[in-house]
């Protein structure tokens, strides 16, 4: 059989169609996913929860946020940190740790040891190809960081003939959007670009942002039965911050921006090339890729206890192989592979002096006091280098079994470089003056540092029919510590101690997971669709950055067990002709096991406390009405329900939650013309993004008020 290896490749690369998307008439759950081995399979035999947001349901949401889109998926909370800056909890708290492994078709968008928690704003998200989120630790074929889920999003695939679209909107607060794709197919080649240009003055005080982001991908084919695909992707973001909020400021001045001086500059640049050879049983594929990422900074989360003017910048250097064997007897599979990833990097970072002033809603405004030169306090380069061979392989015991299982070992090293008085290892003072106003810092010597682990996975499925499947797994995986948590030690008020914490940084260990889950996917004649799975999830040695209420003095420690259960849920139903409803929702306890941290002395013990910003109930609810007449067109009504959460480990005080209601419609016309709009916070609640701190003196992270959008778009 003579094999057309343009429409093999692309199906094998983006055969995903949508999980949780309201498209009335269409599946409600994915039939296919890519992420588990890095190629297409059947979700019905993927012992994993995998939820997928599709081409469609990006293309119809139009999201100004990543948030707009995930938080549709079933037990996923993104938040939005000012700007397109997130973090993120599935099955984890919401935290900005490095315990999520964000790829762009299916290569990491970053080096384990240069982790970015808001690394969805360097892809381009508004013009994807979809969106795979695999929960829990990943399969065999990802090693650090995919511990509390991997979110993979894919490029689009290039059209089969000629095509341009574009679209402009603008929308309250300066948002100002264009977004541009088009490509074209000739002979044994097919190419898309894509461009997004982004401006928002921003709704809070000195809180805008811009954005250049574009995507170019070239696929060729190379005979019979391979081909080759290389992606180009860049984004340049420039955006202020917007620091937290006392709650008087919350309830009186939530415009008010206490940090106007915080800022980020992005340049993020990614170039990969996979070759794939397919014949009847054998698949090769080789990506080698490179990464150029480098940021620049004054954090707005530092300002109180540390503040400092940063630059990190990194380069890549990797690849990604794997062979893959099939074999007639239980329709068996093997998949043998081998990632290698040099990523030399640095950072340049000044201790700042600011000035503080009290206000009367209890909050704090910070300036920088320019008679105060910056001092330098750390400057060194490490270079991260990572090696992981791995096997996966599965087999159809029975016609309805079929089992998986796989291991991975990664060996992960930092080679520092102290650049910093010479490389001699030391602790020197930031800015002048005395703690905490100004503190100390701790140098090591110039040294190299490995970790290692072994990750086993298995799992199962079976087909109780036809259109019920079920599928029970066990997973380890592991994270190691970024180079900013080993080499980056906290200000201390003297020398000894900055030293000393310094040191003590070296002897920090990765993070291990082990998840159990269960999962049900079912579907009936008449368009329901459904799934439901239960985990358990115990993490060991968590490396925790601990804040003393006196001294506002930080310590970093591996500090004991965490424990995470859940069930997740999900539904797409039609009601009536033309009406479809999508409903997901996930009830989660997130506790300290064993959390003992010494901290000035003294032994803090929150064992038994449920976990911080861990809300135990999230949903999301769209009621979508896609009539005949609309032409294609729709109007959604989105419901967003966030639970209550406790602010600090104490369990001191609670967030209560909030519910938002957003709006969505859109409707073609003419001749490749469409009119679209949103409108999101509908009733224009107040609410937190974030909340933290204590009972006595919480702080957040205020909420978009109502915001509207209108935009056209055209296509030829």
């Amino acid at each position: 059989m003579k094999l057309n290896p343009i429409p093999l490749a692309l199906a094998g690369v983006l055969f995903a169609p949508a999980a949780w998307s309201a498209d009335s008439g269409e599946s409600a759950l994915p039939e296919m996913t890519v992420t588990g081995t890095r190629e297409g399979e059947l979700l019905s035999e993927t012992p994993a929860t995998v939820d997928v947001v599709k081409d469609r349901t990006l293309r119809e949401t139009r999201p100004t946020h990543p948030k707009d889109v995930l938080n549709q998926v079933p037990g996923v909370w993104i938040s939005n940190l000012s700007g397109e800056g997130h973090s993120t909890a599935i099955r984890q708290p919401l935290t900005t740790s490095p315990v999520y492994l964000y790829l762009e078709d299916g290569i990491p968008t970053r080096s384990t040891g240069f982790f970015n928690h808001n690394a969805l704003y360097e892809i381009n998200v508004p013009q994807a190809g979809g969106i795979e989120v695999m929960k829990g630790p990943g399969s065999a074929l990802y090693g650090s960081d995919a511990i509390g889920g991997t979110i993979n999003v894919l490029t689009r695939t290039p059209p089969k003939s000629a095509e341009f679209e574009a679209s402009a909107e603008a929308g309250a607060f300066g948002w100002k959007r264009a977004l541009m794709s088009g490509g074209n197919a000739k002979g044994d080649d097919a190419w898309r670009a894509s461009l997004n240009l982004t401006h928002t003055d921003g709704w809070q005080d000195d809180a805008g942002y811009d954005r250049q982001t574009g995507t170019t991908r070239w696929d060729r084919a190379l005979g019979d039965d391979a081909l080759l695909k290389t992606v180009l992707s860049f984004s340049k973001v420039d955006q202020q911050h917007v620091g937290k909020l006392s709650a008087g400021e919350f309830a009186a001045t939530p415009r008010a921006n206490n940090v106007p001086f915080s800022y980020r500059q992005v340049d993020a640049l990614r170039l990969s090339t996979a070759y794939e050879r397919e014949t009847a049983d054998t698949l090769i594929s080789i990506t080698p890729y490179f990464r150029d990422d480098s940021m620049e900074i004054i954090p707005n989360w530092s300002v109180s206890y540390d503040p400092s003017r940063y630059v990190t910048q990194n380069r890549s250097f990797g690849f990604l192989s794997k062979y893959r064997r099939d074999f007639q007897p239980l329709r068996a599979r093997l998949i043998v592979g081998l990632d290698f990833d040099y990523s030399p990097g640095s950072r340049d970072e000044d201790s700042i002096r600011l000035d503080k002033l009290a206000n009367a809603y209890g909050g704090t405004s910070y300036s920088l006091n320019t008679g105060v030169a910056p001092v330098k306090i750390y400057e060194y380069d490490v270079n991260y280098r990572g090696i992981s061979p791995y096997v996966h392989g599965e087999a159809s015991l029975t016609e309805r079994l079929r089992v998986t299982a796989g291991l991975r070992y990664d060996d992960m090293q930092y080679d520092y470089t102290n650049r910093f008085n010479n490389g001699v290892a030391g602790a020197t003072q930031g800015a002048p003056g005395p703690y905490p106003a100004s503190g100390w810092y701790g140098h090591v010597a110039s040294t190299t540092v490995g970790y290692s682990h072994w990750g086993p996975k298995l799992g199962a499925t079976y087909a109780f029919s036809d259109a019920l499947s079920g599928f029970a797994s066990y997973s380890n995986s592991f994270r190691a510590p970024s180079e900013g948590q080993v080499f980056r030690g906290s200000r201390e008020s003297t020398a000894p101690k900055a030293q000393a914490a310094a040191e003590s940084l070296l002897d920090l260990r990765p993070v291990v997971v082990d998840n159990l889950e269960l999962g049900l996917r079912g579907k009936s004649g008449r368009g329901l669709r459904y799934e439901a799975s239960v985990y358990h999830m115990t993490k060991r040695d968590d490396i925790v950055s601990y804040i003393d209420p006196v001294t506002q003095g930080r310590t970093v420690v591996n500090a004991g067990k965490t424990l995470h259960r859940g069930i997740e849920l999900g539904l797409g139903a039609p009601l009536a002709r033309d009406w479809q409803l999508d409903v997901s929702l996930s009830y989660a306890r997130h506790t300290y096991e064993e959390w003992v941290a010494a901290v000035n002395g003294q032994n803090i013990d929150y064992s038994g406390k449920e976990m911080e910003a861990a809300p135990r109930v999230i949903a999301n609810t769209r009621l979508t009405y896609a009539p005949g007449y609309l032409n294609g067109g729709r109007v959604q009504l989105e419901w967003f329900r966030l639970g209550s959460y406790w602010l600090d480990a104490a369990n001191t005080g609670k967030y209560g939650g909030h519910d938002l209601v957003n709006l969505r419609a859109n409707y073609p016309f003419g001749k490749g013309m469409e009119v679209f709009g949103s409108i999101s916070n509908l009733f224009d609640k107040r609410y937190a993004e974030t909340a933290d701190g204590t009972g006595a003196a919480p702080t957040y992270t205020a909420g978009l008020p109502r915001l509207a959008i209108l935009g056209l778009q055209a296509k030829w």
